[in-house]
């Protein structure tokens, strides 16, 4: 996936209020831009990582930047939420992602009191994806989800049990924004009740994927499948 152009540079120096962060440009001049991301961010959004911005002229739009990726050690790290299940999305269309292949893809699919983020469908088999962006990483090389706790999340699990157990194929899927990233586990001493319940969910029959994104400048796009240790 293509990301905005022209992406402007400039230094991290504070995020505040959750969605606002201040960023220095290469000019010295101080923007405040938006930041499309209701976790911590924690290990991303630290004073002083390199950032790249995009601009908007809309007139509709009360902040005109939005934050679109940050610098982590040598690897950029994509953010912004928004567009995880965008990216998602052009995988399993192009037949990207190993066993989920060659289904017709319903984003933003109802089901209960809820939406899950795709349903997939071949003509005898009905799948249920949920996607999580994934931008913490613990030691150096294993990427762990969630960054605050996440009662949102516990429902997804719990709804995606309970689909798996009406007959529907149920996946949660992590896609891992971090480079380094060889393996991905949930991250217990942010939010034990989710690293429990994922591993009561997987016990149940709902699969776990994680993969890799590589993103550059430029673009971003899913990579390489990494394994789940629970």
């Amino acid at each position: 996936m293509q990301l905005p152009a022209p992406l402007l540079e400039g230094i991290l120096l504070q995020r505040y209020k959750r969605f606002f962060t201040d960023i220095e440009l290469a000019d010295g001049s101080v923007v405040v831009a938006h930041t499309p991301n209701t976790g911590s961010m924690q290990q991303c959004a630290v004073p002083g990582h390199q950032v790249l911005i995009s601009k908007t002229d809309d007139p509709k739009r009360k902040l005109k930047y939005t934050l679109e990726l940050i610098r982590v050690g040598a690897h950029w790290v994509d953010t912004h939420t928004q567009r995880s299940n965008r990216l998602v999305e052009e995988a399993l269309r192009n037949g990207w992602i190993a066993g989920l292949r060659d289904y017709r893809v319903t984003p933003e699919f109802k089901i209960g009191d809820s939406r899950i983020d795709f349903l997939l469908e071949t003509a005898d088999e009905k799948v249920l994806v949920e996607v999580k962006n994934v931008t913490l990483l613990r030691g150096e090389t294993t990427a762990c989800f969630p960054d605050a706790v996440t009662i949102r999340g516990q429902k997804h699990l719990r709804e995606l049990l309970a689909a798996r157990q009406q007959g529907y194929r149920s996946v949660i899927f992590f896609l891992v924004q971090r480079g380094e990233a060889t393996e991905f586990s949930p991250a217990d001493e942010i939010d034990p009740e989710y690293g429990r319940l994922l591993r009561e969910v997987v016990a149940g029959g709902v699969e776990a994927l994680a993969y890799k994104t590589l993103v550059t400048p430029v673009e971003n796009r899913v990579q390489q499948q990494i394994p789940v240790v629970l």
